[in-house]
This record gives C-alpha cells, sequence and structure tokens, in this order.
C-alpha cells in the first residue's frame, strides 16, 4: 500500500476528456464490445481502484475529485479517462448510459 501514496495527491489524478472523437477511433478502441452501465440523475460517491476509460452514449455529468476546487463536466459523445485511485462525487443532471473498459494493468507491467 506505501508504495500508492503517490496516488493520493488529487494533483496527479487528472480526469482526461476527449470531446467527440471520431468514429475510427472508436472502433479502434472496440469501444462497442465493452460492457454497457448506467445510472439515473444523483449524486454518487465513487472511488476507481482501476484506470477507466468510457465513452459516454447519452447523459450529463459534473465529477467533483476529492481534496480538489477542480470541477470535470462531460457528457454524450466524450471519451473519459478516469485514474486509478480517484475518490470523486458524480453529479449526474441527465441519466448516464456509457460504454466502459477498466484497465487492470500494474505500473510495473507497462511493457507494450
Amino acid at each position: 500500500m506505501a508504495a500508492e501514496s503517490t496516488l493520493n495527491s488529487s494533483s496527479n489524478l487528472r480526469i482526461i476528456v476527449q470531446k467527440n472523437p471520431s468514429e475510427s477511433q472508436l472502433s479502434e478502441l472496440g469501444i462497442k464490445s465493452w460492457p454497457k452501465w448506467g445510472c439515473s440523475p444523483g449524486k454518487y460517491q465513487l472511488k476507481f481502484d482501476a484506470r477507466e476509460t468510457c465513452y459516454l452514449l447519452r447523459g450529463k455529468v459534473k465529477v467533483y475529485p476529492k481534496n480538489s476546487s477542480e470541477v470535470v463536466e462531460f457528457g454524450a459523445g466524450d471519451l473519459v479517462i478516469i485514474p486509478k485511485g480517484l475518490s470523486c462525487t458524480w453529479d449526474v443532471s441527465v441519466s448516464v448510459d456509457k460504454h466502459y473498459k477498466f484497465d487492470a494493468t500494474s505500473p510495473s507491467s507497462s511493457s507494450s
């Protein structure tokens, strides 16, 4: 556990949002074969134990990372990468329907 202490610094845990990725990029990632998840409007406390890449088919979300004043917004058509170790609150204003994939690789197996 101590080896992951650097991950607890919220400055290292950036959510990456790519607006309207191309169809070729989506098909290269194989997004349509990923599992689907959805939720209704509301506030959700989440902790990500693995890096998640997701593509929103519909919805609108504001994410409030813990220990940060930053707010990240994304919605339908966005490709989002959420870092491992992030604790946050999702404020969902429009029901979410998304494809998602967890990256189970650890830093020690970074060889391609």
